[in-house]
């Protein structure tokens, strides 16, 4: 199995897609090219920004909640208008967005980490209730923010580390205890980026690098993979009216030669199984 294009227009770091499930929408991100895209129909959708920004969640059915590298923004979908709802890391001008998703508690999750890459500068904070605050620190690429089909439990990864985390939450949406290992992927020759978890609590991950998304068991076990055209296959989304169709972002950034494929946007029409519907955010 194959994803064919969805999307051809080029991303230098493709990231965050989300399918809206009240509009039947993708929106994703080109993170260094500071932009959102979408899609309606055959129409081509895009809006720019002045900043790096990474991903979102769904207010309703015209905003999102969008993660710049200054601020968590409600942004108006028909306007294009944004407006602040709280600062991000607006202290460290070094720092960016990158991995997020809203949990079942109607909070938001969002990874930040350097621009310049090499070291832990980063973190993973929540955003619930008009409170943001960090749950994780040190962090040096923070990815795969994803939930469990019973709404009580995280995974992320600080990808460099080939660790993929899982924590037990509360009845508020806060981790319970300390995170443990779910997926050591040390020694496969892959590396967990963006994920998302299907309807049957099985994990998929883009691994960048190595031009696939990859189905692991609640167990953490290798189930399948699916073969992505764009090398840095970089965060995979089910969307489509039943959510049994399968995207996957892809980046252009650190391949010296890019050929035609890479940086684009991808899908396959049925992967086999349903997502879950994403969360609804609340700001």
């Amino acid at each position: 199995m194959e994803m064919e294009i969805y999307d051809a227009r080029p991303c230098l770091l493709g990231e965050g897609p989300l399918w809206h499930p009240l509009r039947n929408q993708l929106f994703w991100f080109d993170i260094i090219g500071n932009r959102i895209l979408s899609r309606q129909g055959d129409r081509p959708l895009e809006w720019r920004f002045d900043e790096h920004l990474s991903a979102a969640g769904w207010i309703d059915e015209h905003r999102l909640l969008i993660a710049t590298e200054t601020a968590l923004r409600r942004f108006d979908i028909a306007t294009g208008e944004h407006e602040p709802v709280c600062p991000l890391e607006a202290d460290l001008p070094g720092n960016r967005s990158n991995d997020g998703r809203a949990d079942p508690m109607g909070g938001f999750w969002i990874g930040t980490m350097a621009k310049a890459g090499g070291g832990p500068k980063g973190a993973i904070w929540r955003y619930h209730k008009g409170v943001l605050e960090k749950l994780y620190g040190d962090i040096t690429t923070s990815n795969a923010i994803c939930f469990g089909t019973d709404g009580r439990t995280a995974y992320f990864t600080d990808t460099p580390t080939l660790k993929v985390m899982r924590v037990e939450l509360d009845a508020e949406g806060w981790p319970a205890g300390p995170p443990e290992v779910f997926l050591d992927l040390a020694g496969t020759g892959h590396k967990a980026d963006g994920a998302v978890i299907d309807s049957q609590n099985h994990f998929w991950t883009g691994q960048w690098g190595s031009g696939r998304v990859a189905r692991y068991t609640p167990e953490g076990v290798f189930d399948r993979a699916i073969a992505v055209p764009g090398l840095h296959s970089s965060c995979p989304a089910f969307g489509g009216p039943d959510r049994r169709t399968l995207f996957c972002t892809s980046a252009l950034q650190s391949i010296a030669e890019p050929d035609a494929a890479q940086g684009l946007t991808y899908v396959i029409a049925d992967a086999g199984v349903a997502g879950q519907a994403e969360h609804r955010v609340i700001a």
